[in-house]
């Protein structure tokens, strides 16, 4: 059985920058151990799985190590592939997930989306903070996901080296580390994810739906410019729309093909 798939750089607007993400088409659901070894194989951050049901798509979400209820920029991928190659025609598209309907539009800067909000609560600075970041942060958030800890400065988040076993003890899904921003930018972030099999995600969507409502308390207002400085680097508009976060950026198609699966 052959898979149409393809290969796009999320939030950025070239080739080698932002953060890639696999799109495969089906007609159906594959067994979960055949989605995630697709997953595996591809070795990408993320790799989405579309199947069209009425005018709208099912989509999925694979980890190399894990299955994740949801993803940024493997929807804005999948987004600007049935936008660009499937349906042309379309404005937008409407995602049916684990996290409730998702929308993907055209935008002047390329594609938009809408997700929930989630905001994190004050937490006390863990020690084992120190020991996975190599520095004590000003302050620390939580939510049912993600840690989020703040640094002093963007060149601090810039220069970070954690050491990624005490980082991964830290919290079970993710930590996002954040600072105000340079060149431009409101804010600066990194996110890594090392117990789901992501040392450093080079951008991350999600991350920034508890970004976004973070600094909107922060600096007093709800549309940003962010940055988040992994190796590849990749930028977001982000707006708060009450308890939603609009997250808008650029994608390049990297590769188009097929790849073969055992029936």
């Amino acid at each position: 059985m052959r898979l149409p798939i393809y290969q796009i750089d999320a939030f950025s607007s070239r080739l080698f920058a932002g953060n890639p993400a696999a799109v495969v088409l089906l007609d159906s659901f594959l067994p979960d151990q055949t989605l995630q070894s697709i997953a595996a194989e591809n070795n990408l951050s993320e790799t989405a799985f579309l199947v069209k049901e009425d005018s709208d798509y099912s989509l999925r979400w694979f980890t190399p190590g894990c299955e994740v209820p949801i993803c940024g920029h493997a929807t804005l991928a999948s987004g600007a592939v049935v936008l660009e190659r499937l349906e042309q025609g379309r404005a937008d598209v409407a995602f049916r997930t684990a996290s409730g309907q998702l929308t993907v539009w055209r935008s002047e800067k390329g594609y938009a989306m809408d997700f929930p909000a989630n905001p994190a609560m004050p937490i006390t600075v863990p020690r084992a903070a120190e020991e996975a970041l190599g520095r004590m942060p000003l302050e620390a958030m939580r939510n049912e996901r993600f840690s989020l800890f703040l640094l002093k400065s963007s060149a601090e988040v810039r220069a970070l080296i954690p050491q990624m076993e005490p980082l991964a003890k830290l919290d079970p899904h993710g930590v996002i580390v954040t600072a105000a921003g340079d060149k431009g930018f409101d804010f600066v972030s990194r996110f890594f994810a090392p117990q789901l099999g992501v040392q450093e995600d080079p951008v991350t969507g999600s991350a920034h739906c508890v970004l976004t409502p973070y600094w909107a308390k922060r600096l007093g207002k709800t549309a940003f410019r962010a940055y988040q400085a992994s190796k590849r680097g990749g930028e977001l508009v982000c707006r708060l729309k009450e308890d939603r976060v609009e997250l808008e950026g650029e994608c390049t198609f990297y590769m188009e093909g097929t790849i073969k699966v055992s029936e």
